[in-house]
């Protein structure tokens, strides 16, 4: 069974810069989608940002022009780079991979905390 493991979080001053990383024991070529979600304390989780198999990209309005998602399959690892950071941005962000075939199958990552001090 593929696992996921998130790493980049951290502190990070508004207006910072920082890049998450989800490594998978497996080939991310497999999922139909990859994606990042977020949660902070007393909110729902939601998505951040998702890339396709085919490579195409889509963005939670709330990151849209600031984060961008991508990937490099030979490494196997699917990243965010955040940029522009907000307070607001403030979660545990986890990685989760779809695959979509007779059924929905979602692998999720343990999650790493990002913290944007004001």
């Amino acid at each position: 069974q593929v696992q996921l493991v998130e790493s980049g979080g951290g502190l990070v001053q508004a207006g910072g810069s920082l890049r998450l990383s989800c490594a998978a024991s497996g080939s991310i070529i497999s999922f139909n989608v990859m994606g990042w979600y977020r949660q902070a304390p007393g909110k729902q989780r939601e998505l951040v940002a998702a890339i396709a198999k085919g490579g195409t990209t889509n963005y939670a309005d709330s990151v849209k022009g600031r984060f961008t998602i991508s990937r490099d399959i030979a490494k196997n690892t699917v990243y965010l780079q955040m940029n522009s950071l907000k307070p607001d941005d403030t979660a545990v962000y986890y990685c989760n991979a779809r695959r979509q075939e007779w059924r929905i199958s979602d692998i999720w990552g343990q999650g790493t905390q990002v913290t944007v001090s004001s």
